[in-house]
């Protein structure tokens, strides 16, 4: 009997649906921003047929929905991106809320580019920059004034506490008052050694020669005394440009951050970093002049080495230079990978001593960030920065004591299996010396306040996840959303700085994301459910309905009779927790049939990514491909396995040091529910993914051959030691550290198991996952003299495809490959 579940996605849609209201002129319009079918389209809706050719074509006749959408300065409407139809290009458009939109002229777009800008302290100027040049916007006159125009690029905006704005050109950092245009240079960093007026000899035949010559003395000494001379100018004439930061030779700048007092500067170095190595790189058959090009790649894990940055305070006014340690940390000369290597050790017959040293620390790098790791108070008189150890296992947010000239660690967030790469904003309160954070503390991502000198106090917790937090210009609230409700249902919340008291700002079902409006009265909702692609709506805080801006989904995608799917919480065998399963069904399912249904598993890739939602999947040509196999008979399932987001720490750190082993236990519970509860007949299931989906395939038919009777692995990792170092290292470690974790989990290890029907769908320019992967693959299982498996290949496409027609052509031989095994 079918099993009920905790939520289905089509009730959720309608009992949503009760919240909103439709705005009072919803845009009509045969222009952007509303898409309407064609008449030659309407021509074709009458009783179509869902295929293949469809479900793969360019997808502007699904929707071109509202991208980058952010407020109007006023509040008075929203502003977005839309792809242009039938074209890669896409445009802006301004949509009030009481009138339809229209597009922004390209000769107007600089005075709204606005979205990252920055207030000054009274909130009367915006500073922003639109094509590496700075604007300012004057909000009691309602004027824009453009303040540079070269071919420079200026970024890093910040407004001084004495209301000049401050920015970085290059290695140089600069002062304008938006008010005059006046501009003098405040800092500049230098990556070379700091001049001398004379080296010293370097031997003893120089030594010689300036001994015994004098007219070599008579010239030092003139260097020496114009060396002397500029150094006296320097210091005593005001007009002067400063001195330069001499950093060193052989460094480079990974980042910086001017404090908005405007008298100091962090600085983060390190030695330089290359991304690639010679041999790294990749054949592209398929050139404009016929040749082969070698484009260059990334280097791969195996090739990686610890790297440390080195934090620098420069005294803007004195010019004196300070280096931080690291030696205030908690933790910071710990062996936290003794275990790890005691265990390699031990397999190699070794014994492996475990001694206290200096573990390479950095700035943490989010994945999601846009302001950096380095954050000030309003005043900037207090700083924080958030870092991390290389090896991935320690997070701090640590204060800077300028006096005396060390870090202060204000929160220490040590994982076992490796820190979370996102879920890490952090700063301080407005006009405050206390910190809020994200973290993953109690094992789900909550937000947190510390005074500098106080007690931690968590403000969230919960069995779920907070993103996106916004803090309140005031201090008094941060906005987030969370899927609080359901694990596949993310609503719009706030929580009190000093209270923790939580309130519930949205109730619209799906997948909600936002923006605060400048007045912070009203939230831009981006909102989706699981037959709706994103469109913008509009609520007002305290609110209990949302109004609708777009529209822009096109008539004939909503001819089609789309399948919503369930999420269910198949029971795991292995942990506590569900593992929540889209779940499609064919039209005229009897889960009493005699003749049981053939099922396809779709895995998604990117490992850390949540699918198994309510909202609109980013896998869009997937979700129609699901629809697609029921109305071939099909039950689809599609499953978040351990290692998914959404779920909390322990989920996603479950495939620590084992990829491909907990999630293929996941896939085995999924696979007996549907024979137990979906009528499905075990003995006819298929699976298929891409990227982790596709190294997930290789693993499920290596690994539990016969679970799957056929499987297609797209553009799939087969070697870990090949992939980034960003992504691989966190979950496996190193190679040279770590080798029984990449061989436990690489299938490349393991492809004598496979019996069952295999596909392998590879792009050949594809920069993420290499096509060697295949090509090393392949060769294994030819020397293994397997005979079921056949490999597609796909001469133009990257990683993501581009092509209508290469699309189609990697769904027609899955779908060929599921009714010939599954059938």
């Amino acid at each position: 009997m079918k099993t009920k579940v905790a939520i289905a996605i089509a009730a959720a849609l309608m009992s949503a649906s009760c919240a909103m209201t439709e705005a009072p002129t919803a845009p009509q319009q045969t222009t952007p921003p509303t898409v309407l079918a064609t008449a030659e389209n309407n021509q074709a809706i009458a009783g179509q047929e869902l295929t293949l050719k469809q479900i793969m074509s360019d997808q502007d006749w699904v929707a071109r929905s509202p991208t980058n959408a952010y407020w109007m300065l006023d509040g008075s409407g929203v502003l977005y991106q839309q792809k242009r139809e039938g074209s890669q290009l896409s445009d802006w458009y301004h949509q009030p809320l009481d009138k339809e939109a229209h597009q922004v002229p390209l000769d107007k777009l600089h005075n709204y580019a606005y979205n990252d800008g920055i207030y000054n302290a009274d909130k009367s100027l915006l500073a922003y920059t639109f094509e590496g040049n700075i604007f300012v916007r004057d909000l009691t006159k309602n004027e824009t004034r453009q303040l540079t125009r070269d071919e420079a690029r200026q970024s890093q905006l910040v407004f001084l506490t004495n209301g000049h704005l401050a920015y970085r050109q290059e290695n140089d950092f600069f002062s304008v008052d938006p008010r005059t245009g006046l501009t003098q240079q405040i800092a500049s960093l230098a990556l070379r050694d700091a001049p001398k007026a004379n080296s010293e000899p370097k031997d003893f035949i120089a030594r010689e020669q300036q001994d015994l010559i004098e007219f070599v003395q008579v010239e030092r000494k003139n260097k020496a005394d114009r060396f002397a001379q500029q150094q006296q100018l320097q210091e005593k004439n005001a007009s002067l440009a400063p001195q330069p930061f001499y950093l060193g030779e052989g460094k480079q700048i990974v980042a910086t951050s001017l404090s908005p007092a405007g008298d100091k500067l962090i600085v983060a170095i390190s030695a330089p970093q290359k991304w690639r190595e010679d041999g790294d790189i990749m054949p592209n058959y398929v050139t404009e002049d016929g040749r082969i090009a070698a484009e260059p790649v990334r280097s791969r894990v195996a090739d990686a080495k610890p790297v440390e940055h080195e934090i620098l305070v420069l005294d803007l006014s004195s010019g004196e230079q300070t280096k931080l340690t690291y030696n205030t940390l908690p933790g910071w000369d710990e062996d936290v990978l003794a275990e790890v290597r005691r265990e390699n050790y031990a397999a190699e017959g070794k014994t492996y001593q475990s001694e206290k040293k200096p573990r390479p620390i950095t700035l943490m790098q989010d994945w999601g960030w846009q302001s950096g790791a380095i954050r000030w108070t309003d005043d900037g008189k207090q700083a924080a920065l958030m870092l991390e150890a290389w090896d991935n296992k320690d997070r701090w947010i640590a204060s800077v004591d300028f006096a005396g000239k060390r870090f202060v660690n204000q929160d220490r967030l040590h994982d076992e299996a490796w820190i979370n790469y996102t879920h890490n904003e952090f700063g301080y309160l407005p006009n405050s010396d206390t910190l809020w954070f994200q973290s993953e503390a109690d094992g789900y991502s909550h937000l947190y306040v510390k005074p500098l000198n106080g007690k931690t106090k968590q403000l969230t917790q919960g069995k779920y996840v907070v993103e996106d937090p916004t803090v309140s210009s005031n201090g008094e609230f941060i906005y987030f959303s969370a899927n609080k409700p359901h694990p596949g249902n993310y609503e719009i919340y706030r929580v009190r700085t000093d209270n923790a008291e939580l309130e519930q700002l949205t109730a619209l079902g799906g997948i909600n994301n936002y923006e605060l409006s400048p007045q912070e009265d009203r939230l831009l909702i981006k909102h989706s459910t699981a037959l709706q692609p994103e469109e913008l709506y509009v609520q007002a805080v305290g609110s209990d309905s949302a109004q609708r801006l777009t529209n822009t989904v096109t008539e004939q995608f909503m001819s089609f009779d789309w399948v919503a799917p369930e999420i269910v919480p198949v029971p795991s065998s292995h942990v506590a927790d569900p593992i929540y399963t889209r779940v499609y069904y064919p039209k005229d399912y009897d889960p009493n049939r005699a003749e049981k249904y053939p099922a396809v598993v779709f895995i998604h890739g990117a490992g850390y990514l949540q699918n198994a939602h309510a909202g609109w999947s980013g896998y869009q040509r997937e979700f129609m491909f699901h629809t697609f196999l029921t109305q071939q008979g099909y039950v689809v399932l599609d499953l978040d396995y351990r290692g998914s987001k959404g779920y909390g720490r322990d989920w996603r750190t479950a495939i620590y040091r084992q990829m491909g082993t907990p999630e293929v236990e996941d896939l085995v519970d999924v696979a007996k529910w549907a024979g137990e509860n979906a009528n499905v007949d075990t003995n006819r299931m298929g699976t298929y993914g891409g990227s982790y989906g596709g190294f997930l395939t290789f693993m499920a038919l290596f690994k539990e051959p016969g679970l799957f009777k056929a499987g297609s692995a797209l553009r799939p990792v087969s070697d870990w030691a090949h992939y980034n170092t960003g992504y691989t290292s966190n979950i496996l470690n190193l190679p040279d550290d770590d080798p029984i974790a990449y061989r436990r989990s690489s299938p490349i290890y393991f492809t004598e198991g496979l019996e069952d029907a295999l596909l392998i769908n590879s792009p050949m320019v594809d920069d993420n996952v290499f096509f060697q992967d295949s090509v090393r693959l392949v060769q294994r299982l030819i020397e293994h003299e397997k005979e079921d498996f056949e490999t597609a290949i796909f001469p133009v496409e990257p990683h993501g495809f581009r092509q209508p027609s290469s699309w189609l052509d990697e769904y027609r031989r899955i779908f060929k490959l599921f009714e010939e095994n599954l059938k």
